[in-house]
């Protein structure tokens, strides 16, 4: 593993990061009467997943806290699938937007498998 002195340098999150921003740009095409539910809940847990990941960071100190806090970006990630599934649903995805966000996604949430199965190697 190399050495990595911050969670910005984490791959895992700079994933997370990307698939957020690109999730926002994709919900400002959606209908309007969407703002306060889907583009809301979707922009919310895939905003957290990194947010999740940079706080885990800050608890390596303490080894069950940072599974913890990786667990969180986990749960926040599998809701973002949730709504991206809704939003392929509603047909405010097209298919191959919504298979390119989901396959993402999963690869995120085999680098977040990866980090908890090994956790104690981030820890200090």
């Amino acid at each position: 593993m190399a050495m990595v002195n911050s969670w910005r340098e984490l791959e895992v999150y700079q994933a997370a990061f990307s698939l957020q921003q690109d999730i926002f740009a994709a919900t400002k095409s959606w209908p309007r009467e969407e703002t306060y539910s889907l583009i809301d809940q979707i922009r919310r847990s895939s905003r957290s997943v990194g947010a999740c990941i940079s706080e885990a960071w800050a608890k390596r100190r303490y080894p069950a806290h940072f599974l913890s806090k990786l667990t969180d970006s986990d749960g926040e990630l599998q809701e973002t699938l949730h709504w991206l599934d809704s939003a392929r649903a509603c047909d405010y995805l097209d298919p191959e937007t919504a298979a390119a966000f989901i396959s993402r996604a999963e690869k995120i949430g085999r680098q977040l498998g990866s980090m908890m199965n090994n956790h104690k190697a981030f820890c200090f």
